[in-house]
């Protein structure tokens, strides 16, 4: 299952994928800015901070924050939330903070070639 993309255009809800790797990137800048949290926070921090266009799914980002456990890139220990329910929490390792930057490079770059691409047209 695919990280989404809401379409807020009345299109009828309509939803298109968040590009191929860009799900990586998203959580580990979250965990950048954020330092610890849980799935369901870091995909609510998603939301918010994308004015409710970028929408994380369950199905696609606790399997995004288990490879990444197993890349280094995150670790994760148990932890009560505020409601007193227990949780996962995630934090960024040192790892995750090099792939952060390795990732936003990358994106920066195909981003630049996609606008020169636009533009030219």
């Amino acid at each position: 299952m695919a990280a989404l993309i809401r379409r807020n255009s009345g299109s009828g809800g309509d939803r298109d994928e968040i590009p191929p790797g860009t799900l990586y990137m998203l959580i580990l800048k979250t965990l950048a800015v954020r330092s610890r949290l849980h799935g369901y926070e870091i995909a609510e921090y998603i939301q918010n901070s994308s004015y409710d266009v970028l929408q994380v799914e369950e199905g696609s980002l606790y399997p995004a924050l288990q490879r990444m456990l197993l890349k280094g890139w995150v670790k994760a220990e148990w932890g009560v939330t505020a409601g007193n329910r227990r949780a996962r929490y995630y934090t960024l390792t040192p790892e995750g903070k090099k792939q952060l930057r390795i990732e936003l490079s990358q994106f920066e770059r195909v981003m630049g070639a996609i606008s020169r691409v636009i533009e030219t047209a």
